[in-house]
């Protein structure tokens, strides 16, 4: 059977699906199996024997390197009408859109055969189309891009590579490489789909090759962000390296990680991790579409890697090395020059538990946030047992503002002195200071149940490696290393909070979270009532809804309708019958967070409560907005402490878990 992923290599031969798609996303159309999509590999060739406008370039237009010849060789030949006279499809469109075919049906070979032979005997005399599924392999495989089939250990241990490309245990379990030794058949295989000639191939289409200078190209408004480009990381780096800068067509590129189930199942559990390079050269309509994004390779499960995921970096590591110290020549077809192309990894984009396994700092614990590292002040509750950031926000606060001499609405008699204030921002050099002797967890270095933690974990830092990215030789000097997804925050954030205010069984206001309250605030109405012979109980609290009035929410919510493919159906969330609601996604929560919590609790709830609330809709909503107002940011920065204090003025401290402490620093300029 012809794989998937084949089919990918040779269908999608550049690994863009519409390589001379418009700039305007007004005009971008798709045509599902249509010939459009495929004549786009034709016109890329095309482009290519044209001579340029003379604003085109500012040097002498040059023949392609031998590399883009051949390439532009093969596919025109591959690109010949399909009969003579034919307009319609070419060998090459026919070709790929029999393999899609094939490979969404699940046909087998015997089958595709078949099928050849009929289409020949229909199609006019003197067709080109392969006569089996082994000649269009064949004709296909000079356009596929390279692959690399990379055994690993079961246990993740190490990879069999370089220096271990021959064992067949691993050096550090003792784990057998294969399951089937007689067969050799390896217990774990990572395939691995190197980056750069799929960068490469960005610059063989003309129209795409103009969109990867786009960073340099565009009009900047200082007042103003709509790019990375205009950001001070992008900025401090270009300061750094200048000959790296002064190309402008060398990529710069984000990497994003996530685990998923590809079975859906909780019976079964599977984790697989996708890892996705996103090119921050094409300007940002189209920088995020699906046929820019490339996938270098997925992490197989069934287990988690873990700490380990450094181990099944290694490869995409070693060639972002080689891409920026030495780079590779490339064609540029917009300009018709050859240049030497390198590669920069700005920064990676996860979520909270992920940037544990890509930075090495672990989200565990009380020093679980890397920003304040042991100047922390979160505690464990005494009742909850949870760790708890209640009132650590207010040493953020101004010299004198007057929330720091409150001693009622926050920790019981807490004065936060003047001289009280975050720590700086920790720069690239300063954790290198810290972490350079600490292991690097692949190859031989022991992790595991014998692992020994580093001295002062839990103490004085949350370190449990030395993460495989500071091999980038840039990696120190980057002013950002980690970004975490702003919608995994918000997602935690609403749950929170709205399953607070709707008084549901996932409610942060429990007894336990009563006690607490008892034990570390002066706020007697919250305080749990006890009575002889009867259980503890308590009073609703300003910030949970009545009964009635969540019934009202409900039935606003089964009745509430949006726009085409504005949002997921949430009706669907909502039960009607016991007035509950589940099943959020993340996108649900981004929409009811921005747009619709305001709306809900308007009129159920006292005005001090609505305004605190409406204050964090807006400030999630202005860091979504596609166009970011440098002053706004100012603004939010300083806004977003006050309101966090307003939140821990009216929630119990069990409220406040990790993720309500990281929204303070989401607007952090």
């Amino acid at each position: 059977m012809y794989s998937l992923q084949e089919v990918g290599q040779c269908s999608n031969l550049i690994p863009l699906q519409h390589m001379g798609q418009s700039s305007n996303p007004e005009t971008t159309q798709h045509i599902n199996g249509g010939f459009d999509d495929y004549r786009r590999y034709e016109e890329m060739v095309i482009e290519s024997m044209h001579q340029p406008e003379a604003s085109y370039y500012q040097q002498t237009p040059q023949h392609p390197n031998l590399e883009a010849q051949n390439f532009y060789k093969i596919l025109k030949q591959a690109s010949e009408p399909l009969w003579d006279g034919c307009t319609k499809s070419s060998t090459l469109s026919a070709t790929t859109r029999l393999l899609d075919w094939k490979s969404q049906s699940n046909i087998s070979d015997t089958s595709f055969d078949r099928l050849l032979s009929v289409v020949k005997d229909i199609l006019p005399i003197g067709e080109k189309l392969p006569n089996s599924f082994y000649e269009t392999k064949k004709m296909l495989k000079p356009l596929k891009l390279p692959s690399q089939r990379i055994h690993v250990c079961i246990n993740h241990c190490m990879q069999f590579r370089g220096l271990f490309v021959e064992l067949d245990h691993c050096v550090v379990c003792g784990e057998n490489r294969y399951k089937d030794k007689g067969r050799k058949v390896p217990n774990l295989v990572l395939t691995y789909m190197p980056i750069g000639p799929r960068l490469q191939r960005l610059f063989y289409s003309r129209k795409t090759a103009k969109h990867l200078t786009w960073h340099s190209d565009h009009p900047v408004d200082p007042e103003k962000m709509i790019h990375p480009s205009e950001g001070k990381a992008w900025n401090h780096f270009d300061r750094t390296f200048p000959d790296f800068a002064k190309e402008t067509r060398n990529i710069r590129l984000g990497l994003c990680t996530d685990g998923f189930s590809p079975n859906n199942s909780n019976t079964t559990p599977y984790s697989c991790w996708s890892v996705f390079i996103t090119v921050y050269n094409l300007p940002p309509w189209l920088a995020f579409k699906h046929q820019y994004i490339q996938l270098p390779l997925i992490i197989p499960g069934k287990k988690s890697p873990r700490q380990n995921l450094g181990v099944f970096l290694q490869p995409l590591i070693d060639e972002l090395k080689m891409l920026f110290t030495d780079g590779i020549e490339t064609y540029d077809a917009y300009r018709m020059t050859n240049f030497q192309m390198k590669v920069l990894l700005l920064w990676t984009i996860s979520d909270f538990p992920a940037y544990a396994m890509l930075s090495g700092w672990s989200t565990h614990g009380t020093l679980a946030y890397p920003y304040c590292m042991h100047q922390t002040e979160s505690f464990r509750l005494s009742n909850g047992q949870k760790l708890c950031w209640f009132d650590c926000h207010r040493k953020h606060l101004p010299e004198r503002h007057i929330f720091r001499n409150d001693t009622i609405n926050f920790l019981k008699g807490k004065k936060v002195k003047g001289h009280e204030v975050p720590v700086p921002y920790p720069t690239g050099e300063y954790i290198w200071e810290k972490i350079q002797h600490f292991p690097t967890v692949y190859n031989g270095t022991p992790y595991g149940l014998n692992y020994i933690k580093p001295h002062g974990f839990g103490i004085t830092h949350n370190w449990v490696k030395k993460s495989i990215f500071w091999e980038l030789p840039y990696w120190r000097h980057l002013l950002i290393r980690h970004n975490l997804d702003l919608m995994h925050i918000e997602k935690n954030f609403f749950e929170n909070m709205f399953q607070t205010s709707m008084g549901t069984p996932k409610s942060k206001d429990n007894i336990k979270a009563r006690e607490d309250i008892e034990m570390l605030c002066d706020r007697p109405i919250l305080n749990p009532i006890k009575e002889n012979n009867r259980k503890t109980w308590k009073k609703p609290g300003d910030y949970t809804l009545k009964k009635e009035d969540v019934k009202k929410v409900c039935v606003w919510l089964k009745n509430l309708k949006f726009p085409d493919g504005y949002a997921s159906n949430i009706r669907n969330c909502v039960n009607i019958k016991d007035y509950s609601f589940y099943g959020f996604k993340s996108h649900d929560c981004h929409v009811f967070m921005q747009r619709l919590l305001p709306l809900t609790v308007r009129g159920f709830v006292s005005t001090k409560i609505y305004e605190v609330i409406s204050e964090i809709s807006m400030y999630f909503r202005v860091l979504c907005s596609k166009t970011l107002h440098v002053c706004d940011l100012f603004d939010m920065k300083r806004s977003i402490i006050q309101t966090m204090c307003k939140f821990e003025q009216i929630f119990p401290p069990g409220f406040f878990d990790s993720m309500e402490h990281l929204v303070i620093h989401l607007g952090a300029v």
